[in-house]
């Protein structure tokens, strides 16, 4: 999704309360919370909403039965320790899953978050929600998704290092080692046709 500027200064509590107020309206842009500052999210692209969609589906079918919880979109994360909230495009969770409150509408402890990117999030992605998601202990892998060609990349934990892979092909498989299953790479970019180098 696209990010507008920096808007203003609020509270953790007060930015969950604008939140949940807003949401219903369908009119309301979403904004994510980045150590008090409000970052406004516009509204997704076709092939981004293709892409994230796609991904939700397979992670869903492949992790039916096995306890794992998916969410598509609406689901936020905290990251506690840098008093932050962003919405991932796709997240997973497979232990008994943790939210701040009793609302449920915000997760503590994803193993695997992704994002699509797009022209406007892409430097915001890889580096500052990067760092962001980092403190998260649950979270095992990081995925990025590109809308405008077949490259999706995957952060992956190893203790207390993170390895880098990137895929580059419709034939390849991306290994989410976390839930022990595999994204066949042409499933992620089904029905999505790429602008004309």
């Amino acid at each position: 999704m696209a990010i507008s500027a920096v808007q203003t200064y609020l509270s953790p509590e007060e930015y969950i309360t604008l939140e949940r107020k807003t949401i219903p309206d369908a009119d309301t842009v979403r904004s994510e919370y980045v150590k008090g500052e409000i970052v406004a999210m516009s509204g997704a692209s076709r092939m981004h909403n293709l892409i994230s969609g796609n991904i939700f589906g397979e992670l869903r079918n492949r992790l039916k039965g096995s306890g794992c919880e998916i969410y598509k979109g609406e689901m936020r994360v905290s990251t506690p320790n840098t008093s932050s909230y962003f919405y991932p495009d796709v997240v997973a969770v497979c232990d008994e899953p943790r939210f701040e409150d009793d609302v449920f509408d915000i997760l503590l402890n994803p193993i695997i978050i992704v994002e699509v990117l797009s022209p406007s999030t892409e430097a915001y992605d890889r580096g500052e929600k990067l760092l962001h998601y980092r403190q998260l202990e649950s979270l095992k892998e990081y995925i990025l998704v590109s809308q405008d060609r077949v490259y999706v990349e995957r952060y992956l934990r190893k203790q207390e290092e993170w390895g880098y892979t990137s895929f580059q092909e419709l034939d390849e498989l991306l290994p989410l080692i976390s839930i022990q299953c595999k994204l066949p790479l042409r499933e992620i970019y089904e029905n999505v046709k790429f602008p004309e180098r």
